[in-house]
């Protein structure tokens, strides 16, 4: 339909531009893992994963637009409620919430990383054999030492001081 890679990666500059490590990530054909190292910029979570959505919302609706695709675009106004509406919202791209789970040790980190890596190979999925093989993942990098289509911090590399006073989601 219309290939959004880049808008996640886009969104990952703009993150490590405030400041912000991009620890891990995998983009699924319908969502996204990602292992961020939040600093404290004076920004909430919400309001910082917020405006990301937003950013890429915009995106997706041009690029729809400019593929035509008039049925996809009436399905997501279709989706938009009514207080939304009324507020002027058009198009209701992404879900209203998120999943995170705070991340203060290496070895949940560890542990969510594997569960994002393998994301690809199991279940409904199946998109490859190993997680090395997927692209749009940081797997290449955290098994073979080879940073693949994106550049990540890895998650070793942040101290103890890193660990306490960011959130990672």
């Amino acid at each position: 339909m219309t290939d959004g890679y880049d808008l996640i990666y886009n969104w990952f500059d703009y993150l490590k531009k405030k400041t912000h490590y991009i620890v891990g990530y995998v983009i699924m054909p319908n969502h996204v893992h990602a292992l961020i190292g939040f600093s404290n910029v004076g920004k909430s979570l919400n309001k910082i994963i917020g405006d990301g959505k937003r950013f890429m919302a915009y995106e997706i609706v041009e690029r729809l637009n400019g593929k035509n695709k008039t049925d996809v675009l009436e399905l997501l106004s279709e989706s938009v409620n009514e207080s939304d509406r009324s507020r002027n919202k058009h198009h209701e791209i992404w879900s209203d919430s998120f999943d995170w789970k705070e991340c203060n040790s290496w070895e949940i980190m560890s542990q969510k990383l594997d569960y994002m890596h393998n994301n690809p190979c199991k279940g409904k999925w199946n998109l490859v054999e190993s997680p090395v093989d997927y692209l749009h993942s940081s797997a290449k990098f955290y098994i073979t030492g080879e940073q693949g289509i994106y550049s990540v911090t890895n998650f070793m590399e942040l101290s103890d001081e890193d660990l306490s006073k960011e959130k990672h989601l």
